[in-house]
């Protein structure tokens, strides 16, 4: 098995009710309000660097503005902080989370040049409109922890690591307790993340199905969860005849990759069950995709990547719930025995399958997981995926696709996706759009042609869902970035979260 440093970043933590900076701090970042006002914390520096702040602001008059920023090198009489990082932030009072988010990772940008080893930051103090002292904390340590990811993984191993920073959010005696809570939870988020992002970004000769597998083995050694690999033969003998056509052309075989948490305190309460999709490599099978770009799809076991990461985020914060993750993993490549189009599968559940089109194999691997999942009468399901191209036409990069026949379900994950800065969009789920997965030859095809993709492959994932409640996120727009930036995003790890830490307060 490849072993690898998991991608880095910054750590994170609380200045134990001290609101000023503490002994050996390199850095300080602190917030210029409307018209050049000093926050509380640039107040204290303005003192500290003997009225150089203050100056500042009367030279720029653009400092205080949203999105300005200025580095102040302290030559003051009391240089005990080398400099201040001063972040605009404007109206306070009409201050958003997405505006306190884009804010801070303004500011890490700053503190990256300037390499420092502790950092003292007091951004967290201006809360956002309607947010508290725990919101502001987690947004800004999650925001800090995805900032100095970096994934090095793949390249020669020969040079000395960076020293990444230790940021410090400030934080008074009366709002310690809160402001710790909020940074356990944005670290716990950012670290699912990481997870995800390596795994996301690892490519698919390394991160097989038999990675994943072994991934989850090792995470339930850390925390102590209950884990079960079913192989080829499990599998077929609980007639996973979709999910084997899948993997069968490949040289890996697939894998079902189930993992337990149980946190409530009733080890028997229904739990949360999340289904990601692992397809660790897909070429389109028989029906071949272009070759441009197609290196990205490594990425299209991102759904595979977000339920493991959210898994890691719930056990580090040991919430008082039960949660199931359940991971179909296959690589789907073209060979003289791969599945071709018109070719008739049965899956789980007993309905039959006709594959018009092998491209389309995450549902075929997804479909006999949600039948699958039935066994732990699950509270709720929701399934995660790189499923359509579709989706992005409809929503491009902005917000993951959501479909859910229940109302209360779906407003859930969408107040989840608002609360975390990482937003889905609801999408039809009509009974007329099935009327296109109709088959002359089997129960239904596995597409439904080139009108609303999208729509019609959560269609197809409802058919097996009739058991309980259920939700399917689209996540092929958000899942990665492509272009220079191209990486895993992490996404939904964030919303996956809240929305579990929503069900373990109700």
């Amino acid at each position: 098995m490849f072993s690898f440093k998991a991608g880095s970043g910054a750590t994170v933590k609380v200045s134990s009710g001290n609101p000023v900076p503490g002994k050996g701090t390199d850095v300080a970042v602190v917030a210029v309000l409307k018209d050049g006002t000093l926050s509380a914390a640039a107040k204290r520096a303005d003192v500290d660097t003997d009225g150089l702040i203050s100056a500042a602001c009367k030279l720029d008059p653009q400092l205080g503005k949203a999105g300005s920023l200025r580095t102040v090198l302290n030559t003051g009489s009391n240089a005990g902080v080398a400099a201040y990082v001063l972040v605009g932030l404007d109206d306070v009072e009409k201050l958003t989370a997405k505006a306190l988010r884009k804010a801070t990772d303004a500011a890490c940008s700053a503190v990256k040049g300037l390499k420092p080893g502790k950092v003292f930051f007091a951004l967290n103090q201006e809360l956002p409109n309607g947010g508290d002292d725990e919101e502001a904390a987690s947004l800004c340590a999650r925001t800090i922890i995805e900032h100095f990811y970096t994934f090095t993984a793949c390249r020669k191993q020969d040079e000395e690591p960076a020293v990444l920073p230790a940021f410090e959010l400030a934080a008074t005696k009366s709002t310690e307790k809160a402001v710790d809570k909020g940074v356990r939870i944005g670290v716990a988020v950012g670290t699912g993340m990481q997870l995800a992002k390596d795994l996301g970004n690892l490519p698919g000769n390394i991160c097989t199905p038999n990675y994943l597998a072994e991934t989850a083995k090792a995470m339930a050694k850390q925390h102590k969860l209950d884990v079960d690999v079913l192989d080829h033969k499990k599998m077929e003998s609980l007639g996973m005849f979709s999910l084997l056509s899948v993997g069968k052309a490949s040289s890996e075989p697939p894998k079902l990759i189930v993992l337990k948490y149980t946190g409530a305190k009733n080890p028997k309460e229904a739990p949360v069950v999340l289904v990601g999709k692992g397809i660790t490599f897909d070429t389109g099978g028989i029906s071949l995709k272009p070759g441009a770009n197609m290196d990205e799809m490594k990425y299209d076991m991102c759904g595979a990547a977000s339920v493991l990461g959210t898994m890691k985020a719930v056990a580090e914060l040991k919430l008082p719930i039960n949660l199931v993750v359940v991971v179909p993993t296959a690589e789907n490549m073209p060979a003289g025995n791969a599945s071709k189009p018109g070719d008739i599968v049965v899956s789980m559940s007993g309905q039959t399958i006709e594959i018009l089109n092998t491209d389309a194999e995450g549902r075929l691997i997804l479909c006999d997981a949600l039948t699958y999942v039935e066994r732990f009468n699950p509270a709720a399901v929701v399934d995660v995926a790189t499923l359509t191209g579709a989706c992005i036409v409809a929503l491009g990069h902005i917000n993951s696709g959501l479909y859910s026949p229940q109302d209360d379900l779906a407003d859930e994950l969408l107040d989840a996706g608002k609360r975390a800065l990482d937003t889905a969009w609801r999408m039809p789920l009509d009974e007329e759009y099935h009327e296109q997965l109709k088959s002359n030859f089997a129960d239904m095809a596995n597409i439904g042609g080139p009108p609303a993709g999208s729509v019609t492959a959560a269609c197809f994932l409802q058919k097996y869902t009739k058991a309980y409640d259920w939700a399917h996120l689209d996540i092929a727009g958000t899942a990665w970035h492509s272009g220079k930036a191209k990486g895993a995003s992490g996404r939904p790890v964030p919303l996956l979260t809240e929305f579990v830490m929503g069900r373990a307060k109700g």
